[in-house]
């Protein structure tokens, strides 16, 4: 009997690592390399790592009469970032590359670094998608989204027969 005449149960398989692993193992080489990580130098948003893309931190809060998002872009200007606004869904995506080319005691080098990200954040109903600005400061993106008192208006309390 060969591996394809034997019965699909009796057969064998590379085993996936991800297969035969309980939660609770997954859970421990997750904490394990948490702390392999820990005191290795941090990590910058175009620094890839085993992990996949980095996605850089945002934060949406309301401030009352508008919306103000903010996201951490260290690094980065305000011309690697674009911000677009479709059906109430708010798109910002940036992308910076660095080249560095020298000659240091003898040896030359060569260094590139390439990143890129892109994040959607559908807007609430309230936000009044003609007041839409923009600031970037010190790495820091902020977005300033207005409310539109009508759509706020709109809501109502709906009553429940017993």
């Amino acid at each position: 009997m060969n591996e394809i005449t034997k019965p699909i149960a009796a057969r064998q398989t590379p085993a996936s690592p991800f297969l035969d692993q309980t939660p609770m193992t997954w859970l421990r080489g997750e904490i394990d390399r948490l702390f392999e990580d820990f005191g290795q130098p941090a990590r910058g948003i175009f620094n890839f790592g085993s992990r996949g893309t980095p996605v850089p931190p945002m934060e949406l809060v309301d401030a009352g009469d508008s919306y103000r998002l903010t996201a951490e872009l260290p690094g980065m200007t305000d011309k690697d970032v674009t911000i677009e606004l479709t059906a109430g869904v708010l798109s910002i995506a940036g992308e910076k590359s660095e080249s560095k080319d020298g000659e240091e005691g003898g040896c030359l080098m060569s260094e590139r670094r390439y990143g890129a990200f892109s994040r959607q954040i559908t807007l609430p109903k309230d936000a009044d998608r003609d007041s839409v600005s923009a600031s970037f400061k010190n790495g820091l993106l902020t977005v300033t989204i207005g409310k539109d008192q009508k759509a706020a208006a709109e809501k109502r309390t709906i009553a429940i027969k017993a």
